[in-house]
């Protein structure tokens, strides 16, 4: 998995920030129920994010990442993968992900990212919505500027690129078909996504003509956005600004 289970963002929460939070139980085109964790700004900017997980799901560690959006002014909500075959509910410490992600599909992914962009363009204040990732979740928002969704941009978290899965074709082959800025965000010593994997992803970028930005953060890991990892702190922070800018930059002024 990504994170250990008791693992949560390294943000800050900001002191008397309000806003709004509930759980919701969404419907995606295919009849799936996804369970879902949305958190609405109480100064909202008109930006709003959907937040996909890594492999467990609908997790704690995304629904307080979904609360430290909307403390920034940028509702958000969190979604789940595995309705179709877990029925919809929190995913807790024994939850067999395994199984469960070996069942999905890419058109059920697609269908379920869809639902969570359209709850969050609910109630009509969001102008510019965004897929934000980590891992797994990270791989999908590289390819959620495919899904026709008009997302305004993609931020991935440590999202593996390129090479082939079950469920998703890679994030490099199919570079000519997004139609969103990307923001990719990797750990210089990440194991498996090395550099000339980032290099493969950059060069199909650049060819496609995708505005794009893909930051190495030199000595950290992969999963390296954790409030556990203190050696990393200055690499989390960074990310978030980033992260933060980039939807800032992405979201037309009222």
């Amino acid at each position: 998995m990504c994170f250990d289970l008791d693992s949560r963002p390294p943000i800050t929460p900001i002191a008397g920030g309000a806003m709004d939070h509930e759980d919701l139980v969404l419907m995606a085109a295919d009849g799936n129920q996804v369970s879902a964790f949305r958190a609405r700004a109480s100064a909202p900017t008109g930006a709003g994010i959907v937040i996909l997980p890594d492999v467990r799901g609908l997790h704690p560690y995304y629904e307080e990442l979904a609360l430290r959006f909307a403390e920034a002014g940028v509702d958000a909500v969190a979604i789940d993968y595995f309705g179709r075959t877990a029925g919809p509910g929190k995913r807790d410490e024994g939850f067999a992900y395994r199984d469960h992600l070996e069942q999905t599909t890419y058109e059920g992914l697609l269908a379920d990212v869809r639902a969570g962009a359209a709850a969050v363009r609910e109630g009509g204040r969001v102008v510019a919505v965004f897929a934000i990732g980590f891992c797994f979740g990270g791989r999908l928002a590289f390819l959620a500027p495919t899904f026709d969704i008009g997302l305004s941009g993609a931020i991935g978290f440590y999202g593996w690129p390129t090479g082939s899965r079950p469920n998703s074709p890679a994030p490099a082959d199919v570079a000519s078909e997004m139609r969103a800025p990307i923001l990719g965000i990797f750990g210089g010593a990440d194991e498996g996504i090395t550099s000339d994997v980032v290099a493969t992803f950059e060069h199909a970028l650049v060819a496609a003509g995708v505005t794009h930005e893909l930051v190495v953060y030199p000595g950290a890991p992969h999963s390296f956005f954790d409030r556990k990892a203190a050696d990393f702190t200055e690499a989390s922070t960074n990310a978030w600004r980033r992260s933060l800018k980039f939807i800032r930059a992405n979201t037309p002024a009222a």
